[in-house]
């Protein structure tokens, strides 16, 4: 297992890395849930299978669906994203999934931490996650909420005042 956390962490710092010199927002998009699904495969090698499907859900899903939500309501002036953008992505991708095909095929060592076989109702689960976070979950929401406010701000086209002798002839004087 050490193994698959060695190449998944270095698969999700390039990945990270090439977030920041993209150019165009799509194609730091591309790298950064390249990066998000190499974060959640290290912790599925730390025994954390919790933690790595909730990385996925919440930051691979939902955050990422804002994000490009929030790149297709500013626009943008760019080509289309050509196939040559999905070269390294699908190359992280592909090292990615060989690493996932090892660890399924060398299997979990006799020394790897064990899960709970104990069952844990959903109850349990949203008590454990909003009691004594719940305050951290609201802030959360609330700046979420504050940037896809603020992309919206920035992102929107001036409105086009009309002209000045559109205003006279809509309203039927004569001059």
């Amino acid at each position: 297992m050490e193994t698959v956390l060695a190449g998944a962490g270095v698969i999700a710092v390039a990945a990270t890395a090439l977030v920041f010199v993209q150019r165009e927002a799509v194609h730091a998009l591309l790298y950064l849930i390249v990066s998000l699904f190499a974060l959640a495969v290290s912790m599925l090698a730390l025994g954390a299978a919790f933690v790595a499907a909730l990385e996925v859900v919440v930051y691979a899903g939902a955050i990422l669906v804002l994000f490009v939500f929030v790149v297709m309501m500013i626009g943008s002036r760019s080509a289309p994203v050509g196939i040559k953008a999905w070269i390294v992505p699908a190359l992280l991708s592909l090292a990615l999934l060989a690493l996932i095909g090892y660890a399924l095929y060398r299997g979990m060592p006799e020394s790897a931490p064990r899960p709970s076989l104990a069952e844990i109702s959903p109850k349990k689960v949203g008590a454990a996650l909003l009691g004594p976070y719940g305050i951290a979950s609201e802030i959360a929401a609330f700046l979420l909420l504050s940037g896809l406010v603020s992309a919206y701000r920035i992102g929107r086209r001036p409105v086009a005042a009309p002209p000045a002798g559109a205003a006279d002839s809509a309203s039927g004087a004569r001059p």
